[in-house]
């Protein structure tokens, strides 16, 4: 199993237990889950950015001038 599965499974399990507790346990787990919610998202945009993982300037494409940027 990828540790990435792993993880999934992981936070939801931590928001399935911390339901209803009422002692920030749930809050916690939310904050888990979104984070890493935003770890896939920035290796996705780096993934289709133009400009690559690096976020410089997408290259130029043929016959494009450096002046239209």
């Amino acid at each position: 199993m990828s540790s990435d599965t792993e993880k999934h499974r992981s936070l939801l399990t931590a928001l399935k237990d911390a339901q209803g507790k009422g002692d920030g346990s749930f809050e916690q787990a939310v904050t888990a889950a979104f984070e890493h919610v935003f770890e896939h998202l920035g290796r996705l945009n780096d993934h289709v950015s133009q400009g690559g993982p690096d976020g410089g300037e997408r290259h130029l494409r043929p016959g494009e001038p450096s002046t239209l940027r």
